[in-house]
């Protein structure tokens, strides 16, 4: 190599070294994380048998249940709120009933199943002065939660922001979410930062209740059927105290909602719909399954058309803001109509010729569905300044509404303008 070759190289050599000591000296880059910590119950205290107390005010109300003149509100993972709503126009909170990690709720026949983090309850709620736990099945939903020896039950996460610098040399420089020192941190920028969050209906019928279009629990044909992330639960009710297990089947993972219709059994996922022949209560049968884009997935069925609504966010990890309108009327082989652009579609509900959807900060809307081509030209409603994510339609001129403003009753006589009956409002300050 000549000399002047030799030159170049070391000049090179030198320029790249000062260039890398640059880099290394100015590459630290300070970004906020979520320090996401494990919660952990012990299970006893899980297991202690629920209480009722005095009435409490709603701070994270989850999923509503109508029975017989009165309202279930869930509290997340706390427990039930009792509403007496003999007079819509004044309802009146009067208890609550203390049940850890619940989220779900059915009724009939003056029994209350419901979820308490791992286990299946039934409270005897015919007297709601005096409610009592009648049954346990434990470890039903064990799929969903971990156990640690010496901790308990894993139930949740905590989320504690926390601003650190990363030197460019970290092995964790680029990543959005990694594991240090047995921390876990996640960037507040990726969409997975946002931990587990916890919001299908027959009609009332006889001694049983109606849920809304995000249930996990649902009765029809004198079972209760109970879904898991995996899982579909179908229990006998033949003694209602204490239901029975009749059948256990896995689906796949990302199950989120339940909605019986008739001899069908339909089950929405995060990836597409269900359909189950439920002709044998005992054990439903797969028939078909409508696919589509990866997203959250209330299903709400009416006839022959299945309206699915896909929302996005980091829980549903999707993009998707709209709603499905699906013919099933040959439910072995469902088929898309059509597709309609949504703000961010919550929960649904059918009534005549009226469909119902909730949309989440973009408030509630009300639509002619008559003609399923052009559903979002025949908007009747917009009430854009409530927050909305699951509707009850009571009947042709009563809706409740639930959201994390609260729970609300409108008089649905007039579509064009719904009518305020009543509103249950959250206590922010306790949040």
């Amino acid at each position: 190599m000549k000399k002047t070759q030799y030159s170049i190289v070391f000049i090179i050599l030198i320029c790249t070294t000062f260039f890398t000591a640059c880099l290394e000296d100015d590459c630290a880059e300070t970004r906020t994380f979520y320090q996401v910590e494990p919660v952990f119950i012990d299970l006893a205290d899980i297991r202690k048998d629920p209480t009722v107390s005095i009435a409490r005010d709603l701070e994270t109300p989850g999923k509503m249940y109508f029975y017989q003149d009165m309202i279930f509100i869930n509290e997340l993972k706390k427990g039930i709120h009792i509403i007496d709503n003999t007079d819509p126009k004044n309802p009146k909170n009067t208890g609550f009933i203390e049940i850890p990690g619940n989220v779900d709720i059915a009724i009939q026949d003056g029994f209350l199943y419901a979820d308490s983090y791992i286990d299946l309850i039934t409270l005897d709620i015919r007297n709601t002065s005096s409610i009592s736990l009648t049954c346990r099945h434990e470890d039903i939903f064990q799929s969903q939660f971990g156990f640690q020896s010496g901790e308990g039950i894993l139930v949740d996460y905590v989320n504690t922001q926390n601003t650190i610098e990363l030197d460019c040399s970290d092995i964790n420089f680029n990543e959005s979410f990694f594991n240090q020192g047995g921390e876990i941190f996640v960037d507040v920028a990726f969409d997975g930062a946002a931990g587990p969050q916890g919001a299908a209906g027959a009609e009332s019928s006889g001694g049983r209740g109606t849920g809304g279009s995000l249930a996990r629990f649902s009765i029809a044909k004198e079972h209760l059927y109970v879904i898991d992330q995996f899982n579909l639960f179908a229990y006998d009710l033949q003694s209602p105290s204490c239901p029975n297990n009749v059948s256990e089947q896995y689906i796949e993972w990302g199950i989120e909602t339940l909605f019986p219709y008739n001899d069908l059994l339909f089950i929405g996922a995060n990836n597409g719909m269900f359909i189950y022949d439920n002709a044998n209560p005992r054990n439903p049968t797969f028939l078909s399954k409508f696919e589509h884009a990866r997203a959250c997935d209330p299903v709400f069925v009416q006839g022959t058309t299945a309206f699915v609504t896909l929302r996005d966010g980091s829980v549903c990890e999707a993009f998707n803001n709209q709603l499905d309108v699906v013919d099933v009327s040959d439910v072995l082989n469902p088929k898309l109509l059509h597709t309609h652009q949504m703000d961010n579609p919550h929960g649904l509900s059918v009534r005549g010729d009226f469909l119902y959807i909730c949309e989440g900060d973009f408030g509630f809307k009300v639509f002619d569905k008559t003609n399923l081509e052009d559903i979002p030209e025949n908007r009747k409603e917009h009430l854009e300044d409530i927050h909305a994510y699951d509707v009850i339609s009571l009947s042709e001129n009563h809706i409740l509404i639930i959201g994390e403003d609260g729970l609300y009753q409108y008089d649905s006589s007039d579509k064009d303008d719904l009518d305020l009956m009543s509103v249950i409002s959250v206590n922010r300050s306790q949040n």
